[in-house]
């Protein structure tokens, strides 16, 4: 279970997707774009150095969510980015 609820996290924000990001495997990206930090899965988060970039650009610009309308009004950036995996950060 843990592994599947990772399967489903965006690698940059710690969003968890209503689909898989990165396939059930993690290999196969499905280049739909995080609601929150606007990262398209398999390009912006395709090594660790991009996931790192993708973050520091989604931070310094205040870490606005790409489509607001979806942002959940209790939402907490620092619970989010908690839900990161440790080999992404």
């Amino acid at each position: 279970m843990a592994n599947e609820i990772n399967s489903l996290i965006c690698r940059v924000c710690g969003k968890i997707q209503d689909d898989f990001p990165w396939g059930e495997d993690g290999k196969c990206p499905n280049y739909d774009i995080c609601d929150c930090c606007g990262v398209e899965f398999g390009y912006g988060d395709c090594t660790l150095k991009a996931i790192r970039a993708s973050r520091e650009r989604w931070l310094a610009n205040g870490a606005e969510w790409k489509y607001p309308k979806e942002k959940p009004d209790n939402w907490s950036l620092e619970e989010q980015m908690k839900n990161i995996p440790k080999e992404y950060m």
